[in-house]
This record gives structure tokens, sequence and C-alpha cells, in this order.
């Protein structure tokens, strides 16, 4: 079954609660789209975000690389060779994460359309459900915990606090999270690079007593020599995010001494759901736990990186709610979400309908 056409298109989503963290403000939510026909009419969809501070890619540079001269070769070919295909877009976009994810969805969406499966059963489903956390940006301590309340009534369990830039209005904000709301919700904490390793050990001494689940990534991507030399219950509990663009730094951060116990995967840093997989193997190889992220996403690769979650035994977190604020969408459908708990559906592919 051959491809017979392929288009790209962006969009700004929008969104509804603009927000902080160390490095910057998000207000508007850029996505490049791809869409790919089948010669029966079939069609595939996938969406990109890049963030440009973690993996260089410039929004600009993902739209250029998504222009129809660039992509045009994947029409004529049979989507059965489904992994030749991966290859090859991985091959042609080496700098543009974002791009060849938003292909490698497409692609995944249309195969397993043309197959009549979910995504997730064509790679093997090992989990149904899981809760998301919804996250606070940087902000006060008053604002931090009218946050809280709100998603705890909308249904969610989990936060993850975002940190990284005053190290003492940071423990207070998880002190008086907890004075507050006591063990109502489970509390993540995302430092985005903004910590020393002083800084993260004082972080850890002074908030065990509070059972913070886990911390994303508190030293910059590049100090892996540092995270190796924390102490083994720290890195137990961190989560490699900017540390961990693509396979070859998920073979480094496992190098004796292990840097984290937790990978964080997300489908724009490492180049979609093949790349992501491969990470995957080798988490479950070395026995680290799956924390599978996101940008601000479409709904479209949100539940493209729910489905593969959903299909690696090791996954224990996820932290997909990068949809969830967007003020529209081009799609409908994808994921299940009630109470703050994530389930794919059962229709083909990733289950989305364009509007």
């Amino acid at each position: 079954m051959k491809i017979k056409s392929i288009k790209s298109w962006t969009a700004d989503l929008g969104n509804t609660k603009p927000y902080t963290i160390a490095f910057k403000t998000v207000d508007e939510v850029n996505n490049a789209f791809v869409e790919i026909t089948l010669e029966n009419r079939i069609t595939g969809i996938g969406s990109g975000n890049p963030s440009e501070y973690v993996t260089g890619e410039k929004f600009q540079s993902c739209k250029e690389a998504l222009q129809e001269n660039n992509i045009s070769f994947l029409v004529g070919q049979d989507i059965r060779e489904l992994n030749q295909l991966t290859f090859e877009v991985w091959q042609k976009f080496p700098k543009n994460p974002a791009a060849r994810a938003a292909l490698d969805i497409a692609l995944y969406d249309a195969f397993t359309k043309f197959l009549n499966i979910p995504l997730v059963k064509y790679f093997g489903q090992k989990m149904y459900s899981l809760p998301t956390s919804n996250t606070i940006g940087i902000k006060n301590v008053d604002e931090t915990l009218k946050e809280a309340q709100e998603y705890g009534e909308r249904g969610f369990k989990i936060l993850k606090v975002k940190l990284g830039k005053d190290l003492q209005e940071d423990i207070e904000r998880i002190v008086k999270l907890r004075e507050k709301f006591g063990k109502k919700f489970v509390i993540r904490i995302d430092a985005n690079q903004g910590y020393t390793a002083e800084k993260t050990v004082e972080f850890y001494e002074k908030t065990k007593h509070l059972d913070v689940e886990l911390i994303e990534q508190p030293l910059p991507a590049k100090a892996v020599a540092e995270m190796k030399n924390l102490p083994e219950e720290i890195r137990l509990k961190i989560a490699a995010d900017e540390s961990l663009l693509t396979p070859k730094d998920a073979l480094e951060l496992v190098k004796p001494p292990r840097a984290t116990g937790i990978f964080n995967i997300k489908l724009m840093k490492c180049g979609g759901i093949s790349q992501a997989l491969k990470i995957a193997d080798i988490a479950a190889q070395e026995n680290v736990e799956l924390f599978w992220g996101c940008n601000d996403e479409s709904i479209v690769s949100i539940t493209a990186a729910l489905h593969t979650a959903f299909s690696c035994a090791n996954t224990k977190y996820i932290d997909l709610d990068g949809s969830l604020d967007l003020a529209r969408d081009v799609v409908k459908g994808g994921f299940i979400l009630k109470d703050g708990v994530m389930t794919c559906s059962d229709k083909p592919g990733l289950g989305v309908d364009q509007l």
C-alpha cells in the first residue's frame, strides 16, 4: 500500500494559561503538522513542537524541514516498509527532531490505521491507564497553592512543580503545598537545569521528609559527570530530561556509575516514536524507570506519546498534560482523560479525527 500524497502546515494553538519555567515564559504554542494519505485514502497525521533551548531546533527550521520538496521522497513508498521509512526520515533530518517526530508519528498512524488496530496494540500493550501530572509553572507561594487547588478540583492527583530560580522559595513552595494539602497530591518537581550539585543536595535534604516523588533535571544538561557524583539515593530520584535527547545520550547516562534512576522521554527531543523506543530499550536493560513528558503539543503527538509509553513495561510515570491548556487544536479524539487518569482509545492508529 503506497503513500499517495503528503502535506504539511503550521498552526498557533494558543495557550489559555501562559506560564514561566526556569528559562522562558510560554504564551504561544506553534505546532507543525503532517498528513500522509495512502492509495486507499487512509490518512495518518503527525505533529511537532520544537524546543529551541533544549534541542537547538527553531520553529522556523522545523517548518522549513517539512516543506513539500523536503518530504516528497515518501510519496510512492510502501507504508508496509514502516521501519525503512522511519529510518530514512531519521537520516534525512538529523538536526530537526520535532520535524522528524511529526513525520514519524504520521507514518505510524497511517500504518496502524492500515492494519486497523490501535498503535499501542501494534507495539504490544503493557499497561492500560496511568495518572498524568499537571504542571504548575514558577509562581509565588500563594499562586502555587491556588493553582494546586484548581487542579485538585478538576480531579488531578499529581502535581509537577517547576522550580529552579530561587532555592529557598522553591523549598517553601513544597513545604506550603504539603501543609495545605497533606497527602492529597503526589508531588514531582522540575528544576529545568536551574540548580548546582550543591543546591540539588540542599533541596533534597530539606524536602525528603515531604515525600517528593522525583526530581527532574536539576543540573545543566551537559553536567552528566556531576550528576554521577551525587549521592546514590538522590540519583535514583533524578529524572534526566535535557541530558537525554538521543539513544547515545541514554548509553552515556547508564555507564557506571549510573547518573539517574529515571529517563524522561519526549518525542520532540528524540525525534519520534522509533527513536523513543530505542531509548526505552536501553532503559529496560538497565532497570531504569521511564517518565514520558512533552512540550506544549497538539493532541496528536500527546496521544502518540501515550501509546508508546503504554507499550513499555518499565513506564512508571507520565507527564502528558501538554494539550490540556491549548486554546484550540486541529483534531479531536485521541487519548481519554478522566479524573487525571489517561487511557488509550480502541480506535485504529492514534484514534484522532481532524476537525
